[in-house]
C-alpha cells in the first residue's frame, strides 16, 4: 500500500458520506462540499506524490480512474434523488457516464492487444471542470446552482469532445 493508493481508498470511502450529507441536504450539503473538497484534493495529490516519489504502480494506474468514476457516477445520483440535477439537466450526467463506460470498454478491449489509450490533456480538462461542476452543485445555494450547471453543460461538451477524440483513434 502506497501513500497515493491510500489517498485513493480514502476518495472512495469519502463518497458514502458525501453522498448521504448531499441527499440529507440543507446545511449538512455544506458539509458535504468541505468532505467533497477534501476528496477532490486527495485526487490531484495521489498522482502528484505518486510521480514526485516515484510510487506508481499498476494497482494505482487501474484504481484511481475507477475511484473517480465510482464518486462522479454516486454524486449524480444523489443530486438526482435530491431533485438538484432533474429534467433536462439529467442529459448531461447520462452523456457523462455513457461516455466513461465506453471509453473504459475501448481500454479493455484494446488493453489485451497491447494498445494503450492515454489520457488526453482535453479530458484533463473535461474532468477538472466535470469535478468543480458538482461541487458548485452541492451548494444549496442558487448562485451556485446556475454555476453548477453552466459547468456542467460545458464539462459535458467537452466529454462529447474527448470520447470523439478516444474513438477517432480507434485503430483501424
Amino acid at each position: 500500500m502506497t501513500v497515493p493508493n491510500l489517498l485513493t481508498l480514502a476518495r472512495l470511502f469519502l463518497t458514502l458520506p458525501i453522498c448521504a450529507l448531499v441527499l440529507w441536504g440543507g446545511v449538512a450539503s455544506v458539509f458535504a462540499f468541505g468532505l467533497y473538497i477534501i476528496a477532490a484534493v486527495t485526487d490531484y495529490l495521489d498522482g502528484w506524490w505518486a510521480r514526485t516519489y516515484n510510487q506508481g504502480s499498476d494497482l494505482g494506474r487501474m484504481l484511481d480512474p475507477i475511484v473517480d468514476k465510482i464518486m462522479v457516477a454516486a454524486l449524480f445520483l444523489a443530486l438526482a434523488a435530491n431533485g438538484t440535477l432533474g429534467g433536462i439537466w439529467l442529459i448531461c450526467p447520462i452523456i457523462i457516464l455513457a461516455r466513461e463506460f465506453l471509453v473504459a470498454g475501448l481500454r479493455e478491449y484494446l488493453g489485451p492487444r497491447g494498445i494503450t489509450v492515454p489520457v488526453t490533456t482535453m479530458a484533463k480538462w473535461k474532468t477538472t471542470v466535470q469535478m468543480i461542476a458538482i461541487g458548485f452543485l452541492i451548494l444549496p445555494f442558487d448562485t451556485t446552482y446556475v454555476i453548477g450547471i453552466l459547468l456542467l453543460v460545458i464539462a459535458t461538451v467537452l466529454t462529447v469532445m474527448t470520447g470523439w477524440q478516444y474513438f477517432k483513434a480507434w485503430p483501424k
